[in-house]
């Protein structure tokens, strides 16, 4: 590998417009949980796909590396160089147009760099919905969610970023531009490169736009926050939501007593309507014109009472207190920040596993040490945050030490579940190691030769995923 520097700055320079060039601001080389940095590089900001294709021509050429980057909000490190000197860092933040919105094919073409609260908004304005919504979503950009498969709270209704594509634009590593952005929902022409891109990682190719899914927008919305017995309560409570209220459920959110305690201690501001039970549900719907979500979440109540599932709850009376409920919900990540996580987790279990999981993590992380843990998530589709805190008048520095054992007993015990240690936040440069510990050998040498066959110069997004060979 080469850096970013001299001769090749120079011709990248004289190959593209001056707008492309940029400062390296710290915020490039940072990422959120600063556990990871990098060592600078050349900033780059192309403005069109034409753009990107001259730029990783040139670094393919020169066997430059490059490190994509969306909107920064990736939690695994897989928008940072690591220790490595002077790459290319490609920013798709120019890159920020809403090429088209067609409400009759249900369909919206954004740019990589379209942050997604804005494509959100596109598609309200056609009177349709981009269901895919994550706590970072005014600074996270599209590319960056496809690149990661990112998933977020409405998962159990609308599946992961794959599920909302329908085409990408993009450029793959010899500098060749793959343009597939077709609407279609039946196309059997040969591999679907789209699925092979999305999740990579910007490892195999950088995705410059994308044909995105809408939805109809539910006429009717409701939510509410119950209190159940224990998880297997919550468990049994959703089932008897999706055979009960359908495909209606949109979200249905586990959360635990520590993160209300985290909201309690942090953010005293933020109400908490049912006080502080050990374990409690956020069921958020989306109904038809002829449905009446409150009368379904009443019912649902009545019946999830009687059978000894939920004590008691709070079902919101009006758009307001709904969106305190989700206020509640996505502030709990922000708890979690100010008091300062000794080991963070982003797993997932089968369904069915989740009480068992639940259950059997505090004797594991007892072996290691005394700890807090936040377990909260989205049960509907199995992934849980699962975040290992110190006690009150410890920080996490007194525990990095034992961080890793930490994680190491975590992730055996999602494992031993038949779980995956990586569940909606991507696998970055963070859990490497992980995968290569937990992922069946098989599917990862296969993964190796597609990295080796697309991007033999090994320099896109090197150290990402795979680990950089030597």
């Amino acid at each position: 590998m080469n850096p970013a520097q001299g001769a090749f700055a120079d011709d990248l320079r004289a190959r593209l417009p001056a707008p492309a060039f940029r400062a390296l601001e710290p915020r490039y080389t940072e990422e959120p949980r600063g556990r990871w940095a990098g060592q600078g590089g050349l900033l780059v900001a192309p403005g069109s796909t034409d753009e990107v294709a001259d730029l990783v021509r040139a670094c393919a050429a020169a066997r430059v590396p490059i490190i994509p980057y969306g909107g920064g909000t990736g939690l695994v490190g897989g928008q940072v160089s690591g220790d490595l000197a002077a790459p290319v860092i490609l920013s798709l933040e120019r890159m920020n147009r809403i090429r088209d919105v067609d409400p009759v094919e249900n369909a919206l073409v954004a740019e990589a760099g379209v942050i997604l609260q804005n494509v959100q908004e596109a598609a309200a304005e056609a009177d349709r919905l981009f269901p895919l919504t994550i706590a970072a979503q005014g600074s996270a950009r599209i590319g960056g969610m496809l690149s990661t498969n990112a998933g977020g709270v409405n998962v159990l209704r609308y599946g992961n970023a794959r599920d909302l594509c329908l085409g990408l634009e993009a450029v793959l590593p010899d500098g060749s531009v793959l343009r597939g952005l077709s609407p279609l929902r039946k196309n059997n022409t040969g591999y679907d490169l789209r699925h092979l891109l999305i999740g990579a990682e910007g490892t195999l190719g950088i995705i410059t736009a994308a044909t995105l899914k809408l939805h109809p927008r539910p006429a009717h919305t409701g939510a509410a926050l119950l209190q159940v017995r224990d998880p297997q309560a919550a468990l049994a409570l959703l089932n008897m939501a999706r055979d009960r209220i359908g495909e209606g459920v949109s979200a249905f959110e586990l959360i635990g007593r520590m993160g209300l305690d985290f909201l309690t201690e942090t953010m005293p501001e933020v109400r908490l309507p049912l006080g502080q039970p050990d374990w409690s549900v956020l069921i958020d719907l989306g109904l038809g014109a002829s449905g009446d979500p409150q009368a379904a979440l009443e019912a649902l109540f009545e019946e999830a009472h009687a059978a000894g599932l939920v004590a008691e709850g709070v079902i919101a009376q009006s758009e307001q207190q709904r969106a305190d409920f989700w206020t509640l919900r996505e502030s709990i990540p922000a708890a979690n920040r100010k008091v300062g996580a000794v080991s963070s987790h982003d797993i997932s279990v089968p369904t069915a596993a989740i009480p068992d999981f639940i259950a059997e993590g505090p004797g594991v992380i007892a072996k290691i040490g005394t700890f807090r843990i936040n377990c909260f998530g989205h049960l509907g589709d199995g992934n849980l945050h699962y975040n290992v805190f110190p006690m009150p008048g410890q920080s996490r520095a007194d525990h990095e030490g034992q961080r890793d054992a930490i994680k190491r007993a975590v992730h055996d015990l999602v494992h031993a579940h038949c779980g995956s240690v990586s569940a909606e936040h991507g696998v970055g440069r963070l859990k490497v190691a992980d995968l290569e510990r937990y992922v069946d050998p098989t599917k990862l040498a296969a993964m190796r030769a597609i990295k080796d066959a697309l991007d033999p110069a090994g320099i896109m997004n090197p150290g990402a995923v795979l680990r950089a060979e030597a």
